[in-house]
């Protein structure tokens, strides 16, 4: 289980434990403690940070976040337990994603979404595949793409968010972590309209290992070609299913 107190060490965890805007507290902050369990910063069955610790991070008073992670608690996004080892946690059964509308999206919705994701992540991992990675964030970025490649189907899009998050903390620029997270949030979003498919998860995988040997070797342009590639097929699904 994930010790609330090591969070704040990676730039994922920076950029949404970041300060809320004081107009909106609560609601931002129900936005951003559901776009942290979303996105699988913290994951089921894992403790959130302390509500002091929330508090200090969001700007807000302790009651905010309180009265946040009860609406969540209720609505079984998250679960609240007493004693020694009490604390926050995101549920071992999140809510399922409302069905797909029946009506289409409107199409320039879906082209803004994905204009703007393919400019920041191939953005982000031409960026990580310029720096010199020291063995930890080699390591770290194994790991995602392993546990990403190892996921049942109910897990997928969570890990597969947790590893494209990677590849923007490695970029180095933590300003660009916050929007690549917001910008993911929008695409998961969408996905949650449309099936998960047996072969797309299959061909997604070795996109996956592509683009990572890329960044690993320090080739640029593989690596933007490889995030093309790979972005592509995603927004050929979507624009099929919902425009």
């Amino acid at each position: 289980m994930t010790d609330a107190g090591e969070l704040g060490q990676s730039l994922v965890d920076e950029a949404l434990y970041r300060p809320v805007r004081s107009g909106n507290a609560f609601e931002d902050t129900v936005a951003r403690l559901l776009q942290t369990v979303r996105l699988g910063i913290v994951a089921p069955g894992d403790a959130l940070p302390s509500e002091r610790e929330l508090a200090v991070r969001f700007s807000v008073s302790r009651d905010t976040v309180r009265e946040a992670i009860k609406e969540l608690a209720d609505a079984g996004y998250l679960v609240s337990r007493r004693g020694r080892y009490g604390g926050t946690f995101v549920s071992e059964s999140l809510p399922r994603a409302a069905p797909a509308p029946v009506a289409p999206l409107d199409a320039a919705e879906i082209d803004d979404v994905l204009g703007l994701r393919e400019v920041l992540e191939v953005g982000a991992v031409r960026a990580a595949a310029r720096r010199s990675l020291p063995a930890a964030e080699r390591e770290e970025l194994y790991s995602r793409l392993s546990e990403t490649a190892a996921a049942e189907p109910n897990d997928y899009r969570r890990l597969d968010s947790r590893l494209h998050l990677a590849v923007a903390e490695l970029a180095g620029t933590p300003s660009l972590v916050s929007l690549v997270a917001d910008s993911r949030s929008r695409v998961n979003d969408l996905l949650d309209r449309i099936p998960l498919l047996a072969p797309n998860i299959v061909h997604s995988n070795q996109q996956h290992a592509a683009i990572v040997e890329a960044i690993l070797r320090g080739d640029e342009d593989a690596a933007a070609a490889a995030m093309l590639e790979h972005l592509a097929g995603s927004a050929a699904l979507l624009r099929g299913f919902l425009a």
